[in-house]
């Protein structure tokens, strides 16, 4: 992939299909760290609001713009997924949708560090979430600041770099203790493990470039 191709609908609507085909293929290992981690049910419920999205993605036109898609995955998590998760996901689809809606027909570095950052406090303001607490902030933080960073690069670029901030964070989320959601009530059972939250935002992320097959060699510690 080139990092000078603008995401317009089109593209950002194949970047949907591809956090989808991510979700679909680590599906398990998401459930397995929410297994050691939570309820055990965030691979399943992330499965569902991207199956949820699959019909009205394929329906939306060659023609539309970026706000489209990323509006479809904001209904889809929004409406029809239940738990903590599903609304979480949504507030940053649809602060996504906001700012590519703002930004034309082209989804810009600029509306993608503002729908990033907008997402962050609405999750932050909803979920009373803040970085160290082992939630999905943890990753979202870091990929917000990373694309503010990112200035004027193509989004491509700036995306990879959100990518690469946001699977540190993921990393690191595994030596914190969980003062949040229903990691916190596990103790010490769910240090060394990391936040499945956190993952999945990651997995958003790096879907820009290509689906991921499998989390394994993201998540060990590196250097």
């Amino acid at each position: 992939m080139t990092t000078t191709a603008a995401f317009d609908g089109t593209r950002t609507r194949d970047w949907m299909r591809r956090f989808a085909d991510s979700v679909y293929a680590t599906e398990a290992e998401l459930t397995a760290l929410d297994q050691q981690a939570g309820d055990g049910d965030f691979g399943t419920n992330l499965a569902a609001g991207v199956r949820a999205a699959g019909p009205p993605l394929d329906r939306t036109e060659d023609s539309a713009g970026p706000a489209e898609p990323l509006g479809v995955m904001a209904a889809s998590f929004l409406d029809e997924i239940g738990g903590t998760s599903g609304p979480l996901f949504g507030l940053l689809f649809q602060a996504l949708s906001r700012a590519a809606a703002d930004s034309g027909p082209q989804l810009t570095t600029a509306a993608l560090a503002e729908g990033t950052a907008q997402g962050l406090a609405a999750i932050r303001r909803v979920g009373d979430a803040a970085p160290g607490d082992k939630t999905l902030v943890d990753a979202l933080d870091p990929a917000a600041a990373a694309l503010r960073a990112a200035g004027s690069a193509p989004a491509a670029e700036a995306l990879a770099a959100a990518a690469d901030a946001a699977w540190q964070g993921v990393r690191d989320t595994a030596s914190l203790a969980a003062r949040m959601g229903r990691a916190s009530y596990l103790g010490e059972r769910a240090t060394g493990v990391p936040d499945p939250g956190a993952v999945g935002i990651a997995l958003f992320f790096a879907s820009a470039a290509g689906a991921v097959p499998a989390l394994g060699p993201l998540l060990r510690p590196t250097g």
